[in-house]
């Protein structure tokens, strides 16, 4: 919950004699009725849940300040505090990006479960779809959200962003495109769980024959340990290279360590722990029968989300 600020020390009425106390019990309500849209906003902008919530704090502070009795429609306006936020700090941190070490993943989140008409949204929390906004630019990236994502009309958007109506719509027309590219990854089946399976006991006993196998032509495998640990310092791909990678990293595992199957940002996941810390999660994605995509995240201040679920939407 997010914290509440101080009461006047006079315990004065508010406006039109409402006692503070119910003002700020107002206050709170609206903005948790909003959170977990913005905070699955956010995440979707930042790639991270831990910058996610320091936006919404930021959010949060800032409606406490506001004149809320001039707040005409309060989730509209929660909306454009948050996305003014969000475009802060991912262009402060175009340079931090620019050095960093090896490829980029979006920090992995276990998903809250939310209503059956939610489902959709989480196609757009999978890592492969966060990777494809990362093409974006930050101007680019929300418009998109906006439009596709979260249904906020055009006239909207444009007032966020401070764009015409017209270029706003130009701009969601040139992400679409670029995001067109790569074919969506499917809800996970209990076939596909068994895939992985067969995929982790192959591995796990260094049956590169078969390892291969399971892997579609096109696999790709991402890795990203940041600059503090080893990861490969590129994409691997075609299945023989990424078996063997993946054999070879299995084997510096010992009885020591925990495999945990989960679901991780809505597709399969592994997480290994040692030590009781998750070390390494690593997330599949499907296509006709084979693994197409592996992304496995290793920095460690990226695995904090992992074993709680995440509420967003």
């Amino acid at each position: 919950m997010a914290p509440t600020r101080p009461l006047p020390p006079d315990g004065g009425a508010g406006p039109a004699g409402v006692p503070p106390a119910a003002l700020e019990i107002d206050a709170l309500a609206t903005f948790q009725q909003e959170r977990r849209r913005l905070l699955g906003l956010a995440y979707r902008m930042l790639g991270s849940m831990d910058d996610a919530e320091d936006v919404l704090q930021e959010t949060w502070l800032r409606w406490q300040l506001a004149d809320r009795a001039a707040v005409e429609r309060p989730a509209a306006w929660l909306t454009t505090v948050t996305s003014r936020c969000c475009l802060d700090r991912l262009r402060a941190s175009s340079r931090r990006r620019e050095d960093y070490v090896g490829p980029w993943l979006p920090e992995p989140v276990a998903l809250a479960p939310g209503p059956e008409e939610e489902a959709e949204l989480a196609d757009t929390l999978t890592l492969g779809f966060l990777v494809m906004l990362d093409r974006l630019n930050a101007t680019e990236r929300l418009v998109f959200l906006l439009a596709d994502v979260f249904a906020v009309p055009f006239r909207e958007i444009a007032a966020i962003t401070g764009r015409s109506d017209a270029a706003c719509r130009q701009i969601a027309h040139r992400a679409r495109a670029s995001l067109a590219s790569e074919p969506p990854s499917s809800v996970p089946t209990d076939a596909d769980d068994a895939l992985v399976g067969q995929l982790l006991a192959a591995v796990m006993t260094g049956d590169l024959v078969a390892t291969v196998a399971l892997l579609a032509p096109d696999v790709v495998l991402v890795s990203d340990g940041g600059k503090e640990h080893r990861a490969a310092r590129r994409p691997v791909v075609t299945p023989p290279r990424v078996a063997r990678l993946l054999v070879n990293l299995a084997k510096r595992l010992d009885g020591s360590w925990e495999i945990l199957p989960c679901r991780l940002n809505g597709r399969i996941g592994l997480v290994f722990s040692h030590d009781g810390e998750p070390r390494i999660a690593t997330i599949f994605e499907i296509a006709d029968g084979r693994v197409r995509r592996i992304w496995s995240v290793v920095a460690p201040d990226k695995l904090r989300h992992v074993m709680h679920p995440a509420p967003i939407r």
